[in-house]
C-alpha cells in the first residue's frame, strides 16, 4: 500500500497535519492504534474523569515509583483514541506565554519565537469572542478548532477572581491574548455543549476530503533505508503489515510513544539501543531525554453551604446531568467546570507567571474521589517550569511493551520551595473577603499543616502529574547533540521523517499543552509542504512593569 505521508499518531498535532496535507492536495495515511470517539464519556465535557481512567481510550502508563515522592507511582494517561489526549483531557486551552516561545528560539529552535507561532495559533482558533471581552486581534476567529468559554453561573467562580484581586493580582479578560497574568475566565475546548477535539476540528474534515484514510495497528518501527524512511511497520490482526509513504513519514504519536518508536527503529542512544539489541541507524542521545510535565496539589476547602457543584454527586443528580445533556447538550454536563482561571509571578524578580491555577465549584480528584462528604471546592495549583528532567526509554525490543517511564519529579530543592510556596499563596488568596461566606475550613493541607516540613511530607504524598508532558524529542540546531529534530521538525540523521508533537518541545509551556501542540501541528504542516511561513506578528505581550521588584 502506498500513499503520499503516513502520520504516526491521530492525536492533537497528527490530526492537524493530516488536514492541512490533505487541504494541499496530498494523499495521507493516519495510523492510529485507538478505536473511535464517538462515546458520549468522551463528548459529554463533564464526564472527563471517565475517559482518561478507561483502558478502552487511555493507554494507561504509568511512571517507575519516583525517588522524590516516597516511591510512588504516578498515572500518565495519554489517549488512545481519534483525536488522542484531546479526546480525554480536561479541554482547557492555554496558548502558553510568549516568552515561553522566545526561549525555545534562545534554546536553538529558530523559527519558533512568539512573533513566529502567534500567526499559527490564529490560524486554528475559531475563537467565541461574542460576549466575552476577550481581545479579538490577539485571536483567530476563522480556525477549525473551537473556543469558548463557561457560563461562570457558579458564585464560586466569581469569588475566586474576586479574591485575586483582592489579594492584589491583576485581572485578565483573555489570558491568551496581551495579557496572561492575572485572574480570569478560563477557555474550552467546547462547542455546544460538546468536546471539540482535534479529531473533530481537523482529522473528519480530512476524511470527508476523500484524501486521508485511517488504518488500525500498533505501529512497531519506521522503515529506513539507507538513512531515508520510506514507510511503517506496524502489527494489525495478528501479523505484520506496511505501509510506504513517497514523501515523507511523520511521527506525532506523544512525548511517551514518539521517542519509543524512533527507539525501536534505531535511532536514539547507541549504547541503549545496542543493549537491547536494536540496530543503531542514527545516534541520537537526546531520544527519550528531556522529559518534563507539570505538578499539581489540590487546595481544598469545605463551604459553608450547599453551593458547590456536590449537589450532583449522586446517582439521582448524575442521572439528571446526564439526560439533561444528552436531552438538549446543556446544563452542568455541557462544561468542563474549568471556567476560571489564573496565573501569577511566585516572587519579585520572576518577569512572567510561573504559576498556573485551575479552580474547580467542587472537592474532587480526578480520578472522580472525594475527599469529603459534603460541599467543597478546590484551586490546582502548581510551578509551571520545574528544573527537574526525566525520560523514556524501553524495557526491551518488544513493541508491545510499555516504555519505561521516570519523570524524577520534585528532583531539585528548588520543586520543594515553589510548590510551599504556591501553598502559602493558595492559602492567602482563599483567606480574602471573596471567600469569607462560602469558607467553613480547609479540607487539605489542612490548617494544622503550616511548617516547612510538614508542608514536604504533605507534597510528597499528595502531589500529582497535570498530564503535561513533553520534551522527549527535543527540537533544536543540528550541532546540539541532544536535539533530536531541527526547526523544521526533521529528524536529524534520517531523511523523509519528522517528529511533530508535544515530544519537540524545548521546554515546558505555562499551563495545559494541547494549544501548543495543535500549535507545533499546524506550523509542522507549512515546513512539510515546503511553503512560506505566515509572517511574523508585530503583537508585544504584557510584562508587569513593576516585576523585578514586586510579586504582584
Amino acid at each position: 500500500m502506498n500513499t503520499d505521508y503516513v502520520i504516526v499518531g491521530a492525536g492533537s498535532a497528527g490530526c492537524a497535519i493530516a488536514f492541512r496535507l490533505t487541504e494541499a492536495g496530498y494523499k495521507v495515511t493516519v495510523i492510529e492504534f485507538g478505536g473511535g470517539d464517538g462515546s458520549p464519556l468522551i463528548q459529554m465535557p463533564a464526564a472527563l474523569s471517565y475517559p482518561m481512567n478507561m483502558q478502552r481510550f487511555d493507554w494507561g502508563y504509568s511512571s517507575e515509583p519516583e525517588p522524590h515522592l516516597g516511591g510512588r507511582k504516578l498515572a500518565c494517561p495519554r489517549g488512545k483514541v481519534l483525536g488522542g489526549s484531546s479526546s480525554i483531557n480536561g479541554m482547557v486551552y492555554v496558548r502558553g506565554h510568549p516568552k515561553d516561545f522566545d526561549k525555545w528560539a534562545e534554546m536553538g529552535a529558530l523559527g519558533w519565537s512568539s512573533a513566529d507561532v502567534l500567526p499559527y495559533y490564529k490560524r486554528l482558533e475559531n475563537w467565541d469572542s461574542a460576549g466575552h471581552g476577550g481581545e479579538k486581534s490577539y485571536r483567530g476567529t476563522n480556525g477549525p478548532l473551537n473556543i469558548t468559554r463557561g457560563a461562570r453561573v457558579n458564585p464560586l467562580n466569581l469569588a475566586f477572581e474576586k479574591a485575586g484581586q483582592q489579594a492584589g493580582y491583576h485581572t485578565t479578560l483573555d489570558y491568551n491574548g496581551k495579557q496572561q497574568e492575572g485572574f480570569g475566565p478560563m477557555d474550552q475546548t467546547i462547542k455546544n455543549g460538546k468536546r471539540w477535539s482535534s479529531a473533530k476540528a481537523y482529522l473528519k474534515p480530512a476524511l470527508r476530503s476523500g484524501k486521508c484514510q485511517i488504518i488500525r495497528g500498533l505501529v512497531t518501527k519506521i522503515i529506513i533505508n539507507e538513512k531515508q524512511a520510506e514507510g511503517v511497520e506496524y502489527f494489525k490482526n495478528g501479523k505484520i503489515e506496511c505501509i510506504y509513504a513517497s514523501r515523507e513519514v511523520i511521527i506525532a504519536a506523544s512525548a511517551i510513544n514518539s521517542p519509543k518508536i524512533l527507539l525501536l527503529s534505531g535511532i536514539g542512544p547507541a549504547e541503549e539501543l545496542k543493549s537491547k539489541g536494536i540496530e543503531v541507524i542514527a545516534d541520537r542521545p537526546g531520544v527519550g531525554k528531556n522529559l518534563q510535565d507539570h505538578l499539581e496539589l489540590y487546595i481544598q476547602m469545605m463551604a459553608k453551604y450547599p453551593v458547590s457543584l456536590y449537589k450532583y454527586w449522586n446517582p439521582l443528580g448524575k442521572a439528571w446531568v446526564g439526560l439533561q445533556w444528552l436531552l438538549s447538550k446543556s446544563g452542568p454536563g455541557a462544561s468542563n467546570q474549568f471556567e476560571s482561571a489564573a496565573f501569577i509571578r511566585s516572587k519579585a524578580g520572576v518577569e512572567y507567571p510561573d504559576i498556573q491555577y485551575h479552580f474547580l465549584p467542587l472537592a474532587v480528584r480526578y480520578d472522580g474521589k472525594l475527599p469529603i462528604k459534603g460541599h467543597g471546592f478546590q484551586a490546582h495549583v502548581g510551578p509551571m517550569r520545574s528544573k527537574s528532567r526525566g525520560y523514556v526509554d524501553l524495557r526491551s525490543n518488544d513493541p508491545t511493551e510499555a516504555p519505561r517511564i521516570q519523570f524524577n519529579y520534585m528532583s531539585h530543592d528548588s520543586d520543594w520551595v515553589e510548590f510551599r510556596n504556591c501553598i502559602r499563596l493558595t492559602r492567602e488568596i482563599f483567606s480574602q473577603p471573596a471567600f469569607e461566606p462560602f469558607v467553613e475550613t480547609e479540607i487539605s493541607p489542612g490548617d494544622t499543616l503550616q511548617s516547612d516540613d510538614q508542608l514536604n511530607n504533605f507534597i510528597r504524598d499528595n502531589v500529582e502529574s497535570a498530564y503535561h508532558p513533553c520534551g522527549t524529542c527535543k527540537m533544536g540546531d543540528k550541532t546540539d547533540r541532544m536535539s533530536v529534530v531541527d526547526p523544521e521538525t526533521c529528524v536529524i540523521g534520517v531523511d523523509k521523517l519528522r517528529v511533530a508533537d508535544s515530544s519537540i518541545f524545548p521546554q515546558i509551556t505555562n499551563g495545559n499543552l494541547n494549544a501548543p501542540s495543535i500549535m507545533v501541528g499546524e506550523k509542522a504542516s507549512d515546513h512539510i509542504l515546503g511553503r512560506n511561513l505566515l509572517p511574523k506578528s508585530n503583537d508585544v505581550p504584557w510584562i508587569h512593569p513593576d516585576w523585578e521588584t514586586t510579586q504582584r
